[in-house]
């Protein structure tokens, strides 16, 4: 199977195609736009389509990041999955950025040979004093619901030590007063997600505004 991956959620623009049979890359394309995302999407799908050689029919699943990042770039990202899916017939899977950080940072561990069994929390930099956090296991697996806090909350949970602290959000929960770049997720990082994903129609993932939800009972573990 062919999965086309998309991302529109943060500063990139970005498309991968990825074989499930021969768990290889073919193509991926990114672009750092920070903004314009739904005038350059398509013309960064035909890209990577280009670069695989092969046709958009030969698409069997669409992947996209759902959040939590750009508003706006969100909705292009979720829009265009859902067009793709219902022109093709095929099944979609909607992947969050945080996923893709802990994922990134595990796969990191494994390249180095680390032997930090801690859970990861995926830190992003929320700006206006938040931060998105999500807590995963060594294997990937999510342990607590993603929720937005306070940075002085997220600092006090992080302060146990207990998980390493991955994301843009990294250096603010380390008491510092500016965050570690911009965040960034892998496209191809976002493809191989796909492949075990549960299908579903894709929506967006916002934490705050009208669709955020109170927030308790987030924690870490002491180990």
């Amino acid at each position: 199977m062919i999965v086309l991956a998309l991302d529109t959620a943060g500063a990139d623009c970005a498309a991968a195609l990825y074989d499930t049979a021969n768990r290889q890359v073919l193509a991926e394309v990114t672009e750092d736009i920070g903004r314009g995302h739904a005038e350059r999407l398509m013309a960064v799908v035909d890209a990577a389509l280009e670069q695989a050689g092969i046709e958009l029919s030969d698409v069997g699943r669409i992947a996209v990041t759902v959040g939590p990042g750009s508003f706006t770039g969100i909705r292009v990202g979720v829009a265009a999955a859902r067009g793709f899916a219902l022109s093709l017939g095929v099944e979609t899977v909607g992947i969050s950025t945080l996923e893709v950080i802990a994922a990134e940072a595990l796969e990191r561990r494994k390249r180095d040979g680390s032997e930090d069994m801690r859970p990861v929390l995926a830190a992003m930099d929320a700006r206006r004093g938040e931060v998105y956090l999500q807590l995963y296991s060594v294997d990937g697996r999510p342990l607590e619901d993603a929720v937005v806090l306070a940075l002085d909350t997220a600092r006090e949970i992080a302060a146990s030590g207990a998980a390493e602290i991955v994301g843009s959000a990294a250096s603010l929960l380390a008491g510092g007063e500016v965050a570690s770049g911009v965040d960034r997720f892998p496209i191809s990082r976002v493809a191989r997600l796909a492949v075990t994903a549960k299908p579903g129609k894709p929506k967006p993932l916002y934490l705050r505004g009208p669709d955020a939800k109170p927030q308790s009972g987030f924690a870490v573990a002491k180990m």
